[in-house]
């Protein structure tokens, strides 16, 4: 009886899953394999790590009705992962790519052990990272060429599932770690998509709103591969601006990744190296404030204390947040990387890292270093009724509009009404936003000549 292993890693389905189709098509039995890497476990926040483990036992669940269960092994990939198909007698070891310096390291070890042996597939991305270049063969660093390129580019087939029986030994236990955030498993996500895509037609217009419940909340599901980018894609598609504009933001997610397959060293250093010399603030008190909700720009808050509490922030408020770190208190963007990668549910290194560096401007297709998102204009135009401010930030709930953005402009009155004592009840700004726009230009541009 021939016998295939599947490595399953950030993509826990069965639907449109190429390495778990190619596997079960080519091989009488197969194993399917999760290993719990202390490395990537101890990494992540609890948020991220409620989600696993209930995605896990939904694919656990999954499993059983091919008649068998999801293997799961504790340790390191690169020894696990040899050891398990040695014992399995596996003529062969499937699993889809990743991207960044860890998997790449973890991948390639992998490959090593098990020479010839390994079948990687691509089915993270709708084109498999290197597949979207240039004309002249280079990766790109400016998304709008890649976004028409990654539309023209027609997509590889993928193998169709077979038949194979299925291994039946659960392995050890996924550590407790709480319920998930959201409804595990790969049917709860094409619910979620599904639901969407009743209102998409909507996207264009409010995907800015961070008040509304307009965008599709399909990043974590993405992340951890519960459901196939080539299914939100096809299913996506069609004619109106709403589509238009949502498939965009899938290319974007494309295009952070294929760029980190190609860069690797994005994750340590700025893109544009003369960025590197930015004369960055040690503000341990500044960077606690930003990550706490209690900078004093109610808008910020309301983010951070979002990432908090749901393990998510809505897009617009995310650009805004990590502007006022970066900008406002000149604090280098790793740290906020780094501090998004920990409590994101859908803490992707490519997508933090690619959006990290767009705001500060130091990256691909980044936004000029003279760009600030100005958190009180922002909060006006996106938030127009102070409703997402009110929901996050309750010291401040009964301030009108549009004191609610920026409480220190309220009078002494309209203040005392609304039961807001700057500086006791809710914090006074950290920082003068006119002030460090100015400092924080300075700043690039002397990083620029130096």
């Amino acid at each position: 009886m021939s016998v295939g292993l599947v490595w399953f890693r950030s993509d826990l389905r069965l639907g449109d899953n190429p390495a778990w189709a190619a596997a079960t098509s080519s091989h009488e039995r197969v194993t399917a394999l999760f290993v719990l890497d202390p490395v990537l476990w101890d990494g992540s926040g609890p948020h991220r790590r409620r989600q696993l483990t209930g995605h896990l036992g939904a694919l656990d669940e999954g499993l059983r009705s091919w008649g068998g269960r999801l293997l799961v092994r504790r340790g390191d990939p690169r020894e696990v992962v040899p050891a398990e198909a040695r014992m399995l007698r596996a003529e062969r070891v499937f699993w889809n790519g990743d991207v960044g310096p860890y998997a790449g390291r973890r991948d390639a070890a992998v490959g090593v052990e098990l020479t010839g042996r390994t079948e990687v597939h691509a089915g993270r991305f709708v084109h498999a990272p290197g597949r979207v270049r240039t004309g002249d063969g280079h990766p790109f660093r400016v998304f709008t060429p890649f976004h028409r390129r990654w539309q023209a580019t027609p997509w590889e087939a993928w193998p169709q599932p077979g038949s194979a029986r299925v291994g039946g030994d659960p392995g050890e236990r996924v550590p407790a770690a709480g319920p998930p955030l959201m409804e595990p498993g790969e049917a709860a996500a094409e619910g979620r998509l599904e639901a969407f895509l009743e209102r998409v037609d909507r996207y264009a217009e409010e995907r800015d709103r961070p008040d509304l419940d307009t965008t599709s909340r399909l990043s974590a599901d993405l992340k951890f591969g519960t459901i196939s980018p080539r299914t939100v894609v096809r299913r996506a598609e069609g004619p109106g601006a709403g589509r238009e504009a949502f498939v965009r933001q899938l290319a974007w997610r494309e295009f952070h990744g294929h760029f980190l397959a190609a860069f690797p060293e994005a994750c340590r250093r700025s893109l544009r190296p003369e960025y590197d010399r930015v004369a960055w603030q040690d503000d341990p008190e500044g960077l606690a404030a930003w990550a706490e909700g209690r900078t004093g720009y109610p808008f910020v808050d309301a983010a951070m204390r979002q990432l908090r509490a749901e393990g998510w922030i809505h897009n617009r408020a995310r650009m805004v947040a990590a502007s006022f770190l970066v900008k406002d208190l000149l604090v280098n963007w790793r740290w906020g990387e780094r501090h998004f990668r920990e409590w994101l549910v859908d803490g992707d290194v490519a997508q933090n890292v690619g959006n990290w560096q767009w705001v500060a401007g130091t990256g691909t297709d980044a936004a000029p270093y003279f760009r600030v998102f100005n958190p009180v204009g922002q909060g006006l135009r996106f938030d127009p009724a102070g409703d997402y401010v009110r929901r996050w930030v309750p010291e401040v709930a009964r301030l009108p509009i549009p004191v609610i953005h920026a409480p220190w402009q309220a009078a002494p009155g309209v203040l005392a009404a609304a039961g807001v004592a700057l500086g006791i009840t809710y914090p006074a700004p950290i920082v003068d936003h006119a002030e460090a726009r100015v400092a924080a230009i300075v700043a690039f541009e002397a990083a620029r000549r130096a």
